[in-house]
């Protein structure tokens, strides 16, 4: 009792109130900053444990199947054991300007046959081979006699044909040096998917090389100091590398393939580098003004590092919708984007701010001279504080013109036609694209293949047999469904394959509803009515049949979901309904203007030659799914670290328009800067051979481009001035008072007359 009357307050008599509790986000940040050896050195040990413990777990190969019906198909053939062998062709033709057919020139009918003997002497490389004067040869010399078809099959497991193809290829390669008056070359599921990886893997070479040093340029440009721009790489290299080896864990019941460790350095480059830069930004602003490095470390743990936590967290929660994709590949790619993201907020909490209190003002040595002084002050931006000031003085003139722009932008993807590209968007100067495209042209109209994969009890019953005939008699020499149609049983009997050549060529519109034919009609007609039968329909037409119809029906889904999602999140963190809505609107509305660019350049055909590709009309199925997530979850970040400092100097006392002034000058240049950096490093990819992922490069340096300047310099100020007060309450003085540069700023916002 005695201890509670010393301690009461002589005013009222009661206790003083508790200090109150230090966000989560500083106390990380304060004991990695007392603990800083242990911290640095053990994110450290951390990525060297993931690193040894990926290399000793193994990474496991699975396969990932098709989305839809022909996905279902591939699954049913894996379970029963049966290996789809690959096809391949080698064309024999006379060169330009050669008058010789393959009946009156003796050279091509000798190299054809030299090729059908060399195959049939490479052992375990070639099987059923087919050629002009063989069983199974009739239609493999073209109608105007200038090229010879010779076909065979790649036997083997599918993981393993990329080096079972190759005793073949150089076969056919001695043919050609001994018979150079001729083109003699190879095109095939083996040969082409050799190609494509080779091409792939030089690809994103390419990429990494260029666009470190181009990252590290600009890095160096923001920070004006060499030690400054090491740290964000430092941070994002490790996050990358610590993810991609923990990746070894989902691969085991999960597909990871070679493309999601490249998507997982993409996203993990780019979060890393925007988080340290949001964190190094502010520490920086604070020790300008006078702070020490604790205490700048401290209030940039509150803030930024606030605001890491929550862009973190939505970020994950876009990059979830992949799993609602249909797609197995795309669900790798998620859990492996997700743990990057988690792994780059652990490290910005923890590494970074240890880092940064190791260093001390050693983080601004090695100054680049006339930038480096100019660069560590960390003044707020007078530039975007002129637009601003503007915006909120006329918000809603300003919302309908940038609002009407990018509605403009967004207006092509209303008549986005998704389809794959020819040669699987191998550029025509690949060497096995232009054989292949030299084969369709010699060999045209040739039937598409469709694969009736048949399970159930007891197929060798007669009802089967009679089904089968059934399916059999509906196809002609003319129609939809071509001859010959022919049945094998398959896994002991356990199975039977059904192989349909369809009308059309491989991917266009009549093999489209020859496929419909078949799905719809035939197969309900025959098969649907014996008891106790299933079947799936698979190969080239009816997976990217498939792809479009599965993309149509989830796209909504991963739109919504992460919508909503991102909705609750922002609202937990902003409390504010209004703020939370007009950020997913926001960020909506950049992924269609995004969309609508992709269409215009790509299906329209727009600076073909600039960046170098061949329209074919259409957009690759997967790229508007991948670049909604991504752009979802990358301007999120963006997004959250304005609205934090607004919210910020908001709750200083100033007035919403005040805050919106002072909040988006002092993050306006951090976020230009972390923009800037994006921007060059997708622009690497609009460099690349493939279209996909020249498709994905431009879309996503344009969109961010668009959302860093367009969206969050005019858009977001002038939709949360038109809300006014009303978005947030005015509250206490939390934090740090306002810096005497943005104080300035917000004085020159009252000293000039409205309008």
């Amino acid at each position: 009792m005695r201890q509670t009357l010393s301690s009461a307050t002589p005013e009222t008599g009661s206790p003083p109130a508790p200090p109150p509790r230090a966000p989560y986000t500083e106390r990380i940040a304060g004991w990695s900053a007392r603990h800083r050896k242990t911290a640095v050195l053990g994110w450290l040990a951390l990525t060297a444990a993931a690193f040894i413990g990926g290399q000793q777990l193994g990474t496991r190969d699975l396969p990932s199947y098709d989305a839809g019906q022909s996905g279902q198909a591939e699954r049913t053939l894996d379970r029963l054991g049966v290996t789809q062998p690959a096809t391949e062709r080698v064309l024999i033709a006379e060169r330009p300007g050669q008058p010789g057919t393959y009946r009156t020139d003796p050279a091509l009918r000798r190299a054809t046959a030299e090729v059908t003997a060399a195959l049939a002497s490479v052992p375990h490389a070639a099987a059923h081979i087919s050629g002009p004067g063989r069983a199974g040869g009739a239609g493999l010399v073209s109608a105007d006699g200038r090229s010879a078809l010779v076909t065979f099959t790649v036997p083997g497991d599918q993981s393993k044909v990329d080096q079972a193809v190759v005793p073949a290829m150089r076969a056919v390669e001695r043919v050609q040096a001994a018979h150079p008056g001729l083109r003699i070359a190879e095109a095939g599921d083996a040969t082409e998917d050799r190609a494509a990886n080779k091409l792939i893997s030089q690809d994103f070479r390419k990429a990494e090389v260029t666009s470190v040093p181009i990252t590290l340029v600009l890095l160096i440009g923001v920070f004006g100091a060499l030690i400054a721009a090491g740290i964000p790489l430092l941070l994002a290299a490790t996050a990358v590398m610590t993810a991609i080896s923990l990746l070894a864990i989902p691969s085991h019941w999960l597909p990871v393939g070679g493309s999601t460790s490249e998507v997982v350095l993409i996203i993990g480059m780019a979060v890393g580098i925007d988080y340290s830069l949001f964190y190094l930004r502010r520490e920086r602003e604070e020790r300008a003004r006078g702070a020490s490095t604790a205490e700048a470390l401290r209030i940039a743990a509150r803030t930024s590092g606030r605001a890491i936590v929550v862009s973190g967290l939505t970020v994950m929660t876009a990059l979830a919708g992949l799993f609602l994709s249909g797609y197995d590949v795309f669900s790798g790619i998620a859990v492996g984007t997700i743990v990057v993201v988690g792994v780059a907020v652990l490290g910005s909490l923890t590494a970074l701010p240890a880092l940064l209190s190791w260093l001390g003002p050693w983080a601004d040595r090695a100054r680049i001279p006339w930038l480096g002084k100019r660069r560590t002050a960390a003044k707020p931006s007078r530039l975007w504080a002129a637009l601003v000031r503007r915006v909120v003085r006329r918000p809603a003139v300003w919302a309908a013109v940038a609002g009407i722009g990018l509605l403009v932008l967004a207006v092509p993807a209303l008549g986005m036609r998704i389809g794959n590209p020819p040669n699987n968007g191998f550029p025509s100067s690949l060497p096995v694209a232009g054989t292949a495209n030299q084969i369709a042209a010699a060999f045209p109209g040739r039937p598409a293949p469709a694969q009736v994969v048949v399970t159930g009890r007891d197929l060798g019953r007669p009802e089967v047999a009679r089904a089968v005939a059934a399916l059999r008699a509906r196809a002609t020499d003319t129609g939809p469904l071509r001859l010959p149609v022919t049945a094998s049983a398959v896994a002991d009997g356990r199975g039977l394959v059904i192989d349909v050549p369809l009308a059309g060529n491989e991917d266009n519109s009549v093999t489209h509803e020859a496929l419909s034919v078949l799905r719809d009609d035939a197969l309900p007609a025959t098969l649907g009515r014996v008891d106790g039968v299933r079947y799936s329909v698979a190969g080239e037409p009816a997976a990217n049949a498939d792809d479009r119809s599965v993309l149509r029906a989830r796209m909504p889904l991963v739109l919504g979901v992460a919508a909503v999602l991102a909705f609750v999140l922002l609202l937990i963190a902003f409390r504010s309904a209004g703020v939370a809505l007009i950020s997913v609107g926001l960020n909506l509305l950049s992924a269609f203007a995004g969309f609508g660019l992709i269409t215009w350049i790509f299906q329209d055909g727009h600076f073909e030659g600039l960046i170098g590709f061949t329209s074919y009309g259409a957009i690759v199925p997967w790229v508007p799914l991948f670049l909604f997530v991504f752009l979802f979850g990358l301007s999120m970040d963006y997004h959250v670290f304005i609205l934090s400092r607004v919210r910020e100097h908001r709750r200083g006392g100033a007035s919403m328009k005040d805050a919106l002034v002072s909040g988006i000058a002092s993050s306006a240049g951090v976020v230009t800067s972390a923009a800037a950096i994006m921007v060059a490093v997708f622009s690497v990819l609009a460099s690349l051979s493939l279209i996909p992922l020249q498709m994905l490069g431009v879309g996503l340096a344009a969109s961010v481009l668009i959302d860093a300047t367009v969206v969050r310099g005019v858009l977001l100020p002038a939709a949360l001035a038109l809300l006014g007060e009303r978005v947030w309450r005015p509250g206490k003085p939390a934090g740090p008072a306002l810096p005497a540069d943005a104080a300035g700023l917000l004085g020159e916002v009252h000293a000039r007359p409205a309008g």
